[in-house]
């Protein structure tokens, strides 16, 4: 969500409050050390904020990482980060819960310095086609395996997958339709497969499971994607 409306706000479709209200509203009141979310954006801003990228790692799949090791892993753990890019430098946020009292409950963003932005990642186009494969197989898979069914996911679980406005309407697709298929790889997981099915769809599983990642990193960069791009 941050970066989805953090995009938004720096490119001028939606205001600062706006962007900041959004992200509050999925996950609770959020702070980047101990600095309200709200007053660490003007200051990334003022110093040259230009816009910001998502990274959904996995072990062995560092999906937007590119160092130093303490980012990479504390994003790895977390499974996923925002990277903050500066004129001069970039900044890697990872987001952990933030717990006070009984009722308290938010998002604490610890801020850790951060490599260059990867260049290596798909267009939503490319990620599109990529997924739609994906999802093909791993269908193929279980279907042969005698798996569990692919049950459409409660609404719920599709929270978080929003795009901000000023995206592209192909951006919102594959961001909807990936973070739909992740919930279903949830719900297959916690219906659990045997040895005999994990053999034989289990690696068209891991493919989707990243095809899904990397669809919806392409979706959150979109929109610095050339107008018109296929």
């Amino acid at each position: 969500m941050l970066v989805a409306w953090g995009n938004a706000w720096l490119t001028g479709h939606i205001g600062l409050d706006e962007a900041a209200d959004h992200v509050e509203e999925v996950g609770g009141p959020a702070v980047v050390g101990e600095v309200p979310l709200r007053k660490y954006l003007v200051n990334l801003r003022s110093a040259g904020l230009s816009g910001f990228r998502l990274a959904l790692p996995a072990p062995g799949d560092p999906l937007g990482l590119s160092g130093p090791p303490a980012f990479n892993s504390a994003a790895v753990d977390a499974g996923q980060a925002a990277v903050a890019v500066l004129d001069d430098t970039r900044v890697g946020l990872v987001p952990s819960l933030d717990l006070r009292g009984s009722s308290y409950v938010g998002v604490k963003w610890e801020a850790h310095e951060a490599g260059p932005v990867r260049q290596d990642l798909p267009s939503v186009a490319e990620a599109e086609r990529e997924l739609s494969e994906a999802m093909r197989e791993a269908t193929q898979a279980l279907a042969d395996a005698g798996g569990p069914a692919q049950e459409r996911p409660r609404r719920v679980a599709d929270r978080g997958g929003e795009l901000a406005p000023g995206y592209p309407a192909r951006a919102h697709r594959v961001s909807a339709l990936a973070t739909r298929l992740g919930a279903v790889l949830r719900l297959a997981e916690e219906r659990g497969l045997t040895s005999g099915e994990i053999a034989s769809s289990g690696a068209a599983l891991r493919d989707l499971d990243r095809a899904v990642r990397r669809a919806i990193v392409a979706a959150h960069h979109a929109i610095f994607e050339p107008v018109g791009n296929p």
